[in-house]
C-alpha cells in the first residue's frame, strides 16, 4: 500500500523572480561601465571584476531560465517536470565562476611580472559605482538566498562581486598614495582567490543534490525513530530522503505494521500519522510509503537499511 503527500510545483527560486530580473539588469549595467572603467583607467582589477560580472549576468539569466523550466508541469514523462533544471544551472554557474577566478589569476600574475600604469582617480569613480550597485543586488537577493540553492549562487557571485569592488577602491588609494603599480595586480589576485571557495562551497551543495544525498536538515536516525513509535507501526527499512531542487525534500520508506492494524481498516490511519509526524518534525511533506504486515515481512528484500 503506498501513501503520497505533494504539493505545489512552485520552487524556492520562482518567488524570488522579478529581484533576479532586477538584480541581472543592475549586473549588466555594472560591467558595460567597468570594461569601460578598466580601458580608460589601465586597470585590471576593474577588467577582472568586470570578467566576474559578465559571468555572473550569464549565472543569472540561467537561474531565470531554470526558474522558467522547473516551473512547467509534469507530464507522463517527466513526473517532477523540470524542476532539477534550478541545480543543473547552479553546477553551471559554479563551472562558470572556476573558469573566471583562474583567468584573473593567471592575467594578475603577468601583471606583477610587467606591470601596467593605472589611473587611480578613475579607478575610484568606476569603483564606487560597482561598490553602490551590488549593494544593491545583495539586499535584492539576501532573504531569497536562504530558500533556493540556485538564488544563493547569484547571492555568493554579486557578494564577490561586492569585495571586488572594494579592492578596487583599496587598489586605486595604494596606487594614489605611494605610486605602487602593482597594488593594481594583487587587488586582481584577491578577487580571483575570492571567487574559489565559495564556488567550491556552491558545486558542493548541487552535487549533493544531484547524488541524492541526504538533506542536512534531515536526519534519518530521528526519522527512523518516529515513524517506529507511530501506534502499529512495529518497524522500517529502505528508507530514503533526498531532495528534487531546493525547497522540495521527499522522503519513501517501507514500514512494517501489524497484522490486526491492517485487518481492522486501520492502514490509513497510520499513513495519516505518518505524513503529519514528518511534516510537522521535519518538514518534509512530499512523502511515499509502502506499508507492508508483518506476515509478509520474509517475502520483502531490503536494499537499504
Amino acid at each position: 500500500m503506498g501513501h503520497d503527500h505533494g504539493h505545489g510545483s512552485a520552487t524556492a527560486a520562482s518567488g524570488q523572480r522579478g529581484r533576479l530580473t532586477l538584480v541581472l539588469g543592475i549586473t549588466v549595467t555594472i560591467l558595460a561601465v567597468e570594461i569601460v572603467g578598466g580601458v580608460l583607467a589601465h586597470s585590471l582589477v576593474l577588467i577582472a571584476d568586470a570578467g566576474h560580472m559578465a559571468t555572473d549576468a550569464a549565472g543569472i539569466g540561467l537561474s531565470l531560465l531554470a526558474v522558467w523550466f522547473a516551473n512547467r508541469p509534469a507530464s507522463e514523462a517527466r513526473t517532477f517536470g523540470y524542476q532539477r533544471a534550478e541545480i543543473l544551472a547552479a553546477v553551471v554557474n559554479a563551472v562558470l565562476l572556476f573558469g573566471v577566478g583562474a583567468f584573473i589569476l593567471v592575467e594578475a600574475v603577468r601583471r606583477l611580472a610587467h606591470p601596467e600604469t593605472a589611473t587611480p582617480a578613475l579607478m575610484v569613480v568606476f569603483g564606487v559605482v560597482a561598490l553602490a550597485g551590488n549593494a544593491a543586488s545583495l539586499a535584492l537577493l539576501r532573504r531569497g538566498q536562504g530558500e533556493s540553492l540556485n538564488v544563493r549562487g547569484a547571492f555568493l557571485e554579486v557578494l564577490s562581486d561586492l569585495l571586488g569592488a572594494a579592492a578596487v577602491l583599496v587598489a586605486a588609494a595604494i596606487i594614489a598614495g605611494t605610486g605602487y603599480q602593482r597594488a593594481d595586480a594583487l587587488a586582481s589576485i584577491f578577487i580571483g582567490v575570492l571567487i574559489l571557495p565559495r564556488t567550491v562551497k556552491l558545486l558542493r551543495g548541487a552535487v549533493d543534490v544531484l547524488l541524492e544525498a541526504t538533506p542536512k536538515h534531515v536526519d534519518l536516525a530521528e526519522v527512523r525513530g518516529h515513524i517506529c513509535e507511530t501506534p502499529g507501526v512495529l518497524e522500517v527499512h529502505d528508507l530514503h530522503a533526498w531532495t528534487i531542487t531546493s525547497g522540495i525534500p521527499v522522503l519513501s520508506a517501507h514500514v512494517v505494521i501489524a497484522d490486526a492494524v491492517l485487518t481492522d481498516g486501520g492502514g490509513g490511519r497510520v499513513l495519516d500519522c505518518l505524513a503529519e509526524c514528518l511534516a510537522g518534525h521535519f518538514d518534509v511533506e512530499h512523502c511515499t510509503f509502502q506499508l507492508e504486515p508483518a506476515s509478509h515481512r520474509d517475502h520483502e528484500h531490503s536494499t537499504h537499511p
